[in-house]
Protein backbone atom coordinates (compact mmCIF):
# COMPACT_ATOMS: atom_id res chain seq x y z
CA UNK A 1 0.00 0.00 0.00
CA UNK A 2 1.17 4.14 -0.43
CA UNK A 3 1.65 5.95 2.48
CA UNK A 4 -1.72 7.29 4.18
CA UNK A 5 -3.57 4.22 1.93
CA UNK A 6 -7.11 3.96 5.10
CA UNK A 7 -6.88 0.33 3.99
CA UNK A 8 -4.23 0.03 6.71
CA UNK A 9 -7.05 0.70 9.84
CA UNK A 10 -8.36 -2.76 8.87
CA UNK A 11 -4.83 -4.42 9.34
CA UNK A 12 -4.53 -2.52 12.44
CA UNK A 13 -8.15 -3.19 13.48
CA UNK A 14 -6.78 -4.70 17.04
CA UNK A 15 -4.37 -2.26 17.63
CA UNK A 16 -7.65 0.12 18.72
CA UNK A 17 -8.16 -0.99 22.29
CA UNK A 18 -5.01 -3.48 22.46
CA UNK A 19 -3.36 -1.68 26.22
CA UNK A 20 -0.07 -1.52 24.94
CA UNK A 21 -0.14 -1.45 21.48
CA UNK A 22 0.31 0.63 18.44
CA UNK A 23 -2.82 3.07 19.16
CA UNK A 24 -1.42 3.88 22.95
CA UNK A 25 -0.60 7.31 21.85
CA UNK A 26 -4.05 7.68 20.58
CA UNK A 27 -5.54 7.24 23.55
CA UNK A 28 -3.25 9.99 25.34
CA UNK A 29 -4.25 12.17 22.74
CA UNK A 30 -7.79 11.33 22.87
CA UNK A 31 -8.33 11.89 27.09
CA UNK A 32 -6.22 15.18 26.07
CA UNK A 33 -8.65 16.34 23.14
CA UNK A 34 -11.91 15.66 25.82
CA UNK A 35 -10.29 17.71 28.26
CA UNK A 36 -11.16 20.61 26.23
CA UNK A 37 -14.67 20.14 25.93
CA UNK A 38 -17.00 21.33 28.52
CA UNK A 39 -19.91 19.48 29.67
CA UNK A 40 -22.82 19.62 27.01
CA UNK A 41 -24.59 23.36 27.50
CA UNK A 42 -28.26 21.44 26.42
CA UNK A 43 -30.26 18.29 26.47
CA UNK A 44 -29.17 16.12 23.54
CA UNK A 45 -26.32 17.90 22.57
CA UNK A 46 -24.96 16.17 19.93
CA UNK A 47 -21.05 15.76 19.55
CA UNK A 48 -19.40 14.66 16.08
CA UNK A 49 -16.02 12.90 16.47
CA UNK A 50 -14.86 12.81 13.10
CA UNK A 51 -12.63 10.31 11.61
CA UNK A 52 -13.66 8.52 14.87
CA UNK A 53 -11.14 5.16 14.27
CA UNK A 54 -12.34 2.68 16.90
CA UNK A 55 -13.95 5.38 18.79
CA UNK A 56 -10.61 6.10 21.60
CA UNK A 57 -13.01 9.42 22.71
CA UNK A 58 -15.74 7.95 24.18
CA UNK A 59 -14.88 6.91 27.62
CA UNK A 60 -13.24 10.24 28.32
CA UNK A 61 -16.40 12.07 27.78
CA UNK A 62 -18.60 9.71 29.12
CA UNK A 63 -20.85 11.62 32.08
CA UNK A 64 -20.66 14.62 29.81
CA UNK A 65 -24.20 14.54 28.17
CA UNK A 66 -23.40 14.26 24.84
CA UNK A 67 -24.88 11.72 22.19
CA UNK A 68 -21.76 11.29 20.35
CA UNK A 69 -21.81 10.55 16.80
CA UNK A 70 -18.48 8.93 14.92
CA UNK A 71 -17.93 9.14 11.47
CA UNK A 72 -15.38 7.22 9.55
CA UNK A 73 -14.52 5.32 6.15
CA UNK A 74 -14.08 2.21 7.38
CA UNK A 75 -16.30 -0.03 8.71
CA UNK A 76 -13.82 -2.31 11.16
CA UNK A 77 -12.65 1.00 13.01
CA UNK A 78 -16.51 1.93 13.54
CA UNK A 79 -17.91 -1.42 14.87
CA UNK A 80 -14.95 -0.80 17.65
CA UNK A 81 -16.80 2.60 18.17
CA UNK A 82 -19.98 0.71 17.95
CA UNK A 83 -18.92 -1.18 20.73
CA UNK A 84 -17.90 1.84 22.97
CA UNK A 85 -20.91 3.79 22.59
CA UNK A 86 -20.75 5.78 19.51
CA UNK A 87 -23.00 6.12 17.12
CA UNK A 88 -21.53 4.90 13.93
CA UNK A 89 -21.75 6.23 10.89
CA UNK A 90 -19.82 5.24 7.75
CA UNK A 91 -18.71 8.55 5.39
CA UNK A 92 -16.30 10.88 4.19
CA UNK A 93 -15.39 13.56 6.33
CA UNK A 94 -15.06 15.85 2.49
CA UNK A 95 -18.36 15.68 3.02
CA UNK A 96 -20.58 14.60 5.85
CA UNK A 97 -23.59 12.76 5.62
CA UNK A 98 -24.84 14.89 8.39
CA UNK A 99 -27.16 18.25 8.16
CA UNK A 100 -25.86 21.89 8.62
CA UNK A 101 -25.73 23.32 11.89
CA UNK A 102 -26.17 19.41 13.67
CA UNK A 103 -23.39 19.32 16.13
CA UNK A 104 -22.64 20.83 19.38
CA UNK A 105 -19.07 19.96 19.09
CA UNK A 106 -16.71 18.66 16.46
CA UNK A 107 -13.68 16.70 17.33
CA UNK A 108 -11.40 16.19 14.73
CA UNK A 109 -8.58 14.15 16.50
CA UNK A 110 -5.44 12.95 14.66
CA UNK A 111 -7.39 13.46 11.51
CA UNK A 112 -6.33 16.17 9.57
CA UNK A 113 -2.73 15.22 8.65
CA UNK A 114 -4.53 12.35 6.80
CA UNK A 115 -6.65 13.99 4.42
CA UNK A 116 -5.62 15.02 1.06
CA UNK A 117 -7.91 17.90 0.78
CA UNK A 118 -7.65 20.07 3.58
CA UNK A 119 -9.47 22.61 2.78
CA UNK A 120 -12.82 20.75 1.89
CA UNK A 121 -12.69 18.95 5.31
CA UNK A 122 -12.40 22.51 7.38
CA UNK A 123 -15.29 23.47 5.51
CA UNK A 124 -17.31 20.37 6.21
CA UNK A 125 -16.42 20.22 9.94
CA UNK A 126 -17.33 24.00 10.31
CA UNK A 127 -20.95 23.33 8.06
CA UNK A 128 -22.07 20.72 10.83
CA UNK A 129 -21.07 22.88 13.52
CA UNK A 130 -23.76 24.81 15.19
CA UNK A 131 -23.97 28.93 15.61
CA UNK A 132 -21.29 29.12 18.98
CA UNK A 133 -20.32 25.51 18.49
CA UNK A 134 -16.94 24.22 19.43
CA UNK A 135 -14.48 22.91 17.59
CA UNK A 136 -11.09 21.15 19.15
CA UNK A 137 -8.72 19.07 17.04
CA UNK A 138 -5.02 18.08 17.31
CA UNK A 139 -2.55 17.19 14.33
CA UNK A 140 0.60 16.56 12.93
CA UNK A 141 3.05 20.11 11.95
CA UNK A 142 4.18 20.40 8.63
CA UNK A 143 7.84 21.24 9.47
CA UNK A 144 11.01 19.16 9.13
CA UNK A 145 11.05 18.50 12.99
CA UNK A 146 7.51 16.65 12.62
CA UNK A 147 8.79 14.95 9.55
CA UNK A 148 11.74 13.31 11.37
CA UNK A 149 9.68 12.63 14.50
CA UNK A 150 7.00 11.08 13.71
CA UNK A 151 7.87 8.94 10.21
CA UNK A 152 11.84 9.36 9.91
CA UNK A 153 12.51 8.31 13.92
CA UNK A 154 8.87 7.21 14.76
CA UNK A 155 8.58 4.60 12.59
CA UNK A 156 12.14 3.39 13.04
CA UNK A 157 11.20 3.00 17.00
CA UNK A 158 7.60 2.11 16.49
CA UNK A 159 6.08 4.69 17.44
CA UNK A 160 4.18 5.18 14.40
CA UNK A 161 2.97 2.01 12.39
CA UNK A 162 5.17 2.04 9.05
CA UNK A 163 3.65 3.74 6.09
CA UNK A 164 0.09 5.29 8.26
CA UNK A 165 1.57 8.49 7.78
CA UNK A 166 2.31 10.74 4.70
CA UNK A 167 4.38 14.08 5.80
CA UNK A 168 3.22 15.89 2.58
CA UNK A 169 -0.04 16.10 4.55
CA UNK A 170 0.89 17.21 7.47
CA UNK A 171 -0.48 20.38 8.51
CA UNK A 172 0.95 23.98 8.30
CA UNK A 173 -1.00 25.78 11.83
CA UNK A 174 -1.13 29.17 9.81
CA UNK A 175 -2.81 27.45 7.24
CA UNK A 176 -5.10 25.75 9.03
CA UNK A 177 -6.32 28.66 11.01
CA UNK A 178 -6.82 30.99 7.78
CA UNK A 179 -9.09 27.50 6.75
CA UNK A 180 -11.30 27.28 10.02
CA UNK A 181 -11.94 31.75 9.95
CA UNK A 182 -13.14 31.75 6.49
CA UNK A 183 -16.32 29.36 7.82
CA UNK A 184 -16.30 31.49 11.13
CA UNK A 185 -14.46 29.63 13.37
CA UNK A 186 -11.25 31.83 14.96
CA UNK A 187 -8.65 28.78 16.20
CA UNK A 188 -6.28 28.94 18.61
CA UNK A 189 -3.40 26.77 18.76
CA UNK A 190 -1.11 25.31 21.80
CA UNK A 191 1.76 23.13 21.20
CA UNK A 192 1.33 19.55 23.18
CA UNK A 193 3.57 16.62 23.19
CA UNK A 194 3.89 13.07 25.41
CA UNK A 195 5.18 12.77 28.81
CA UNK A 196 8.67 11.35 28.44
CA UNK A 197 8.18 9.08 31.29
CA UNK A 198 5.03 7.31 29.68
CA UNK A 199 6.71 7.17 26.10
CA UNK A 200 9.73 5.29 27.17
CA UNK A 201 7.64 2.96 29.88
CA UNK A 202 5.69 2.61 26.66
CA UNK A 203 8.54 1.98 23.95
CA UNK A 204 10.26 -0.53 26.48
CA UNK A 205 7.39 -2.44 28.29
CA UNK A 206 4.58 -2.83 25.37
CA UNK A 207 1.62 -4.56 27.83
CA UNK A 208 -0.48 -2.75 29.05
CA UNK A 209 -1.80 0.61 29.39
CA UNK A 210 1.63 2.86 30.13
CA UNK A 211 0.11 5.75 31.91
CA UNK A 212 1.36 8.28 29.35
CA UNK A 213 -0.22 11.85 29.08
CA UNK A 214 -0.31 14.52 26.70
CA UNK A 215 1.03 18.00 28.52
CA UNK A 216 0.90 21.76 26.82
CA UNK A 217 4.40 22.91 25.49
CA UNK A 218 5.65 26.00 23.81
CA UNK A 219 6.89 23.81 20.83
CA UNK A 220 3.85 23.93 18.36
CA UNK A 221 6.35 22.52 15.44
CA UNK A 222 5.35 18.85 16.15
CA UNK A 223 2.08 18.18 17.86
CA UNK A 224 -0.54 20.81 18.17
CA UNK A 225 -4.37 21.22 19.58
CA UNK A 226 -6.79 23.47 18.71
CA UNK A 227 -9.50 24.81 19.72
CA UNK A 228 -12.13 27.71 18.15
CA UNK A 229 -15.93 28.52 18.41
CA UNK A 230 -18.32 29.09 15.48
CA UNK A 231 -19.44 32.79 15.59
CA UNK A 232 -22.99 33.78 16.09
CA UNK A 233 -24.85 34.12 12.81
CA UNK A 234 -22.17 32.39 10.32
CA UNK A 235 -24.46 29.52 8.39
CA UNK A 236 -21.99 28.69 5.31
CA UNK A 237 -23.36 26.28 2.90
CA UNK A 238 -22.10 22.61 1.81
CA UNK A 239 -18.52 23.12 0.34
CA UNK A 240 -17.68 22.58 -3.20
Amino acid sequence: MVRNDPRQYDDLAGEWWRPGGDFEILHWLAAARAAMIPPAARPGAILLDAGCGGGLLAPYLAGKGYTQVGVDLRRSGLEQAAAHGVRPVRGDVTALPLATGCADVVAAGELLEHVPDLAGTVAELCRVLRPDGLLVLDTVNGTALSRFITVTAGEWLGVAPVGLHDPELFVDPRRLTAECARHGVRLEIRGVRPTLTGLLRWLVLRNGRSRGRIVPTRLTAVLYQGRGHKANGCRPGRHE
